[in-house]
């Protein structure tokens, strides 16, 4: 059964109510099909109605969903051949960010992205998707190994930000990060990065200075969380719904203020009601993005992505 979240409880009550009329009909043998009709059309309305008209706390909630579709769901369906690799070469290997070479639309690619668990055993396991210094070095490596043979890199983020932890402080968390944003500016491939989950603070910064950048529609991104900046503006973490409202952080906010390109539309009530359908979204944008960039020497990659955050807020010279 899948977790619902509160603003869906009208949708989940008329759901119920259509159930039970249907069982009646069937048991009974009454006819109340034009009941049931009626039912129907009005939650077909009332979904339209909901979910057109999502807040951003509810936006985040979707984001946030424990069934939400991760990197690995996205591998399985638009990648092909797909081989993952580990390591940073360094230290170890984190599993909070996964990578490795595969195959879309026959072509090779590198894919990179945050993985989270789905349950709490794989939660531990990966650190709720939060990156050791060594999972972004892992990142690193994959990318320069996919400049040294030509291949497009494609980067799927959803973190919450990185591992807060002493021991990721001790082996260079900054220094990671930074040097992820310093060697990712001057990529001579294709970088695509796509936000499917919570892009926050460097730890989603880290696979984000792209050539284009993309969102699900119920996808967030931000410097920080709304619990981690009402705790700093209000000393206290229970106003994160007003932090969330006053930060932008929302897919069209984003898109208005041209940090993102594109907003990628999701299936109705969100991504995890139909992962199937929710890729095949994602792949009409990337075969069009990777067309687009395809045709872009090593030099104009490299300005093309200049540009593109040169541009980025408001600022004027006195």
């Amino acid at each position: 059964m899948k977790k619902t979240m509160s603003f869906e409880e009208p949708i989940i009550k008329l759901r119920e109510k259509i159930q039970e009329l249907t069982e009646f009909t069937e048991t009974n043998e009454v006819d109340l099909s034009a009941e049931i009709h009626n039912l129907n059309d009005r939650l077909a309305k009332l979904e339209d109605d909901i979910y057109g008209n999502m807040d951003t706390w509810e936006r985040v909630q979707v984001a946030r969903h424990p069934e939400r579709p991760t990197t690995y769901d996205y591998i399985g369906a638009l990648f092909e051949d797909f081989i993952e690799l580990h390591g940073d070469r360094c230290f170890g290997d984190d599993a909070a960010i996964v990578g490795g070479i595969g195959t879309f639309n026959g072509k090779p690619v590198t894919i990179i992205g945050h993985q989270r668990g789905k349950d709490t055993k794989e939660n531990v396991k990966r650190t709720f998707g939060m990156p050791h210094p060594e999972g972004y070095r892992k990142a690193l490596r994959l990318m320069k190994q996919a400049e040294k043979f030509k291949r497009p890199i494609i980067c799927l983020i959803d973190t919450k930000g990185a591992y807060p932890g002493r021991a990721a402080e001790e082996r260079g968390q900054s220094e990671a990060i930074a040097r992820n944003l310093v060697e990712m500016a001057g990529l001579t491939v294709p970088v695509i990065s796509i936000v499917i989950g919570e892009g926050g603070s460097g730890g989603a910064l880290a696979l984000g200075v792209a050539n284009r950048i993309y969102m699900l529609e119920h996808s967030t991104y931000s410097v920080i969380s709304p619990e981690g900046a009402a705790s700093i503006l209000w000393k206290d973490a229970a106003y994160a719904k007003e932090a969330a409202e006053a930060m932008k952080i929302t897919a069209p906010d984003l898109l208005k203020m041209e940090i993102i390109d594109e907003i990628i539309p999701e299936v109705l009530g969100g991504g995890h009601r139909n992962p199937k359908v929710q890729a095949e979204y994602m792949k009409n944008v990337l075969v069009k993005s990777l067309d687009e960039l395809g045709k872009l020497d090593e030099n104009a990659l490299i300005q093309d992505r200049y540009e593109k955050f040169r541009k980025i807020g408001v600022f004027s010279v006195k």
